[in-house]
């Protein structure tokens, strides 16, 4: 009776464990529509950049998408990290903002080039770009890369090109952000 009693114990707790909380409908959030939450980026999403061995992907952005912006906002912000990278000092993959609050969706590749005109405003991540895919070094437990969007009341050309993630949040100090949505990916190769 006793082992009973703990089996069924143990899987109600694992049942638990794997249940999400319930999204409020009304709440701000980022999704893509290729990707749930926590799942694994493909080979054509990781960084290409020459002068770094592990950044042997298409810098290929995932398709993104967000909704119930808070009210007052006039833009977006984007950012992408990597916690674990640099041997746990972190890397900046993505720092893009200036984003139209009209806009609530991007595609597939849409970041990883050029922006399109009035689409989002180039900053600078760790190394100099605006975005690079994942890099993590052959070997490694897949990392986590968060991607945050924040809504702001900054107007989408108030920000000169080219911030790096610091001098970016310095500019939103002061309440011009208003709320903030995250999406985690993870990869390894």
């Amino acid at each position: 009776m006793k082992t009973l009693a703990s089996s069924l114990a143990v899987l109600a707790l694992a049942g638990c464990a794997a249940m999400e909380p319930a999204v409020p409908p009304a709440a701000f959030r980022i999704t893509s529509p290729q990707f749930a939450d926590n799942a694994m980026l493909q080979p054509k999403n990781a960084g290409n950049f020459a002068k770094n061995a592990n950044c042997t992907g298409q810098n290929v952005s995932p398709a993104l998408q967000w909704v119930n912006a808070p009210a007052n906002t006039r833009s977006f912000v984007l950012i992408w990290d990597d916690q674990a990278g640099r041997a746990g000092l972190g890397v900046s993959h993505a720092v893009i903002y200036g984003i139209p609050a009209n806009v609530t969706s991007f595609a597939e590749g849409a970041l990883g080039g050029a922006p399109a005109a009035g689409q989002f405003v180039p900053g600078k991540n760790t190394l100099g770009m605006h975005w690079l895919g994942p890099c993590s070094p052959k070997g490694n437990a897949p990392q986590h890369y968060v991607m945050t969007l924040i809504a702001t009341t900054l107007e989408p050309g108030e920000l000169a090109a080219g911030l790096t993630k610091p001098e970016l949040l310095k500019a939103l100090e002061g309440g011009k952000a208003l709320r903030a949505a995250s999406l985690a990916f993870r990869f390894a190769q």
